[in-house]
């Protein structure tokens, strides 16, 4: 109940603070891509129902396109996110959300993850900030994410489900906002 209260004050707070920044995303991902900035996706949430997350559009062509680039190396296309964390699909801190095929199929004491509301920011989301980049210089990035990132996020992420508390959740937001050891 008081992490439901925390999420609902902390989007609140977030989106009326940041409501200008996702609306100027929101213009510049339109303009960009020729289509709607905002992009909807299924995603694998609480107790492995499916949710639709909202981000902004990076894609353009099948590629990143350089407003993408820039919405996704600022995190500016996570924010709309707030509004899923404010409707209760998903947590400030919790794992990320991923497509079908990877938290859904996992097994055993693994899949205490899918008890978690799917988060905006987590130590597993922290450790592979730089996902795409790690991915992008592997020779086979799908067997790379299969083998080494994806059960060392289960691994994170099951961390967290034995030791969540308030206070561990602000530990990683400030981690998160501030990009420091707390």
């Amino acid at each position: 109940m008081v992490k439901r209260l925390f999420d609902i004050a902390f989007s609140f707070v977030a989106l009326v603070l940041m409501s200008w920044l996702i609306f100027l995303g929101w213009i510049a991902a339109t303009l960009d891509t020729h289509q709607n900035g905002f992009f909807l996706q299924k995603r694998v949430g609480q107790y492995g129902k499916l949710f639709t997350i909202i981000k902004l559009r990076t894609i353009k062509n099948e590629q990143i396109s350089s407003i993408g680039r820039f919405l996704r190396d600022t995190k500016i296309d996570e924010l709309p996110q707030f509004i899923n964390v404010l409707f209760g699909s998903m947590s400030v801190v919790g794992p990320r959300p991923d497509i079908q095929g990877y938290y859904d199929c996992l097994q055993g004491e693994e899949r205490k993850i899918l008890e978690l509301k799917p988060g905006l920011t987590s130590e597993a989301s922290l450790k592979y900030f730089n996902e795409e980049q790690l991915l992008s210089e592997q020779e086979n990035s799908l067997e790379y994410n299969d083998r080494i990132i994806f059960p060392d996020k289960v691994r994170l992420n099951l961390d967290y489900y034995y030791n969540k508390s308030l206070f561990l959740d602000l530990k990683i937001i400030f981690k998160t906002l501030f990009g420091k050891k707390a």
